[in-house]
C-alpha cells in the first residue's frame, strides 16, 4: 500500500516524532542532545517553525510545533536530520543512517486537543520511569512551559497564552493541568494518529482538513473493503 503524502499546511500545529533506527539509540551524551537543541533551533527560525513543546528521549524526539509556511516542517527535520546525523557519525566513528526512516506526523486541533498534546510529550520520561516528575528532566520543555526557564527554542501558542492574562497565572495553571491523567482514548488517539499520519481532532476538524487539502486523515476502517451490492 503506497504511503500517504506529507501533509504540512501553514498554521495547523503538528505532533512530531522522529526514532532511531530500529528503536536504537541517537543521544549519547549531554552533548549529543546540546547540539541536536541547537541544530533544532536554527533551523526552526530558518524555516519558520514556532516549536512549542518537546522531549529529547534516548531513542526518539517528540516535538510540537507551527509552521508559519506550507512544508516548513519537513524542511525544518529534513536539515536537523542531516547536520544530526553528520555529527553523530563523526563523533562515534561510525557511518550509515541513524534515523528510522522519514518522521512521523500529525495534524493537531488546537481547542481541547493541543495542551494535551503538551502534557502526552513532556510525560514522556515519566511513562518511562526515567524520572518520577517531569520538573526532573531537563531536555524537555516542561521547566519552560511550568516553570518559567527561558529557552530562545520556545514560541507558546495561543492556546498555552490562554491559561493565564500573567506568566505566573499560566505557569500555575499549566502545572494544574499535570495533576490529571491523561485520558487512555485520549493516548490512544494521540498514537494511532501520529504513527499513521492522520489527524488529532475532532469529527468536523478531521472532515475540514479532508474538504481543504484533499488527503485523507481519517483511518479507514477495519476489514475487507465490500465488493459489489
Amino acid at each position: 500500500m503506497p504511503r500517504l503524502s506529507r501533509l504540512c499546511p501553514e498554521g495547523i500545529p503538528q505532533h512530531i516524532i522522529q526514532r532511531g533506527n530500529n528503536r536504537s539509540v541517537c543521544f549519547c551524551s549531554e552533548d549529543d542532545l546540546a547540539f541536536y537543541a541547537n541544530c533544532l533551533k536554527e533551523y526552526s527560525f530558518k524555516f519558520e517553525v514556532d516549536i512549542h513543546a518537546w522531549v529529547f528521549m534516548t531513542n526518539h524526539v517528540h516535538l510540537l510545533g507551527t509552521p508559519k509556511k506550507e512544508g516548513a516542517v519537513s524542511r525544518m527535520m529534513q536539515s536537523v536530520g542531516r547536520m544530526y546525523v553528520r555529527y553523530f557519525n563523526k563523533t562515534y566513528r561510525r557511518t550509515g543512517t541513524l534515523w528510522e526512516g522519514r518522521f512521523k506526523s500529525c495534524l493537531v486541533e488546537s481547542e481541547r486537543y493541543l495542551l494535551e498534546c503538551y502534557k502526552y510529550i513532556e510525560l514522556n520520561p515519566v511513562v518511562a520511569n526515567m524520572v518520577q516528575d517531569p520538573a526532573e528532566y531537563s531536555w524537555s520543555s516542561y521547566q519552560c512551559n511550568a516553570l518559567g526557564k527561558e529557552s530562545a527554542l520556545l514560541k507558546p501558542h495561543r492556546e498555552y497564552l490562554s491559561l493565564g492574562k500573567s506568566s505566573d497565572e499560566r505557569l500555575n495553571n499549566y502545572r494544574e493541568l499535570f495533576k490529571y491523567h491523561i485520558d487512555e482514548e485520549m493516548i490512544t488517539d494521540i498514537r494511532e494518529a501520529v504513527n499513521k499520519g492522520m489527524a488529532l481532532g475532532s469529527g468536523r476538524f478531521k472532515e475540514q482538513i479532508e474538504q481543504t487539502y484533499h488527503r485523507r486523515v481519517i483511518p479507514r476502517k477495519a476489514g475487507r473493503p465490500r465488493i459489489g451490492g
